[in-house]
């Protein structure tokens, strides 16, 4: 079987991706958290280091909630009526996404946190320029 070439096969990939933006509220919360992480990362001026984490850490969660929703497809494709094994592969899966999300929030209060209490307690005890 002849591979397509490499560009069809970014081209299938992005459609996925987009499939799974438009459909899943969830990804749309992910990705809406991930762009308030990154904005907050770059207004704490954060190193390089931090960055990669932070990168790593959000990809790990968007990927996630893709392969739930491939495993979501799957699933609903071969089982479409009611099955208890189906429901605990989409169970399990959606418990891995839960997994990786609840560990991005302790990645990012680990790297977020220090550096935001830093430079906000320092913004509120600034002397006022009050007359």
């Amino acid at each position: 079987m002849k591979q397509p070439p490499l560009l069809r096969s970014f081209r299938h990939a992005a459609n996925g991706l987009w499939h799974v933006l438009r459909t899943q509220r969830n990804m749309r919360l992910h990705v809406a958290a991930a762009v308030a992480v990154l904005v907050t990362a770059w207004w704490l001026e954060l190193d390089t280091l931090r960055w990669s984490i932070l990168l790593l850490t959000i990809c790990g969660v968007l990927m996630g909630e893709v392969l739930n929703t491939a495993v979501e497809g799957l699933v609903d494709l071969l089982s479409p009526q009611f099955h208890e094994r189906a429901k605990v592969a989409k169970d399990v899966s959606a418990g891995a996404v839960l997994l990786i999300s609840t560990l991005s929030v302790g990645v990012g209060l680990l790297i977020l946190g220090p550096p935001l209490w830093l430079k906000v307690t320092a913004w509120l005890l600034q002397p006022s320029s009050a007359p």
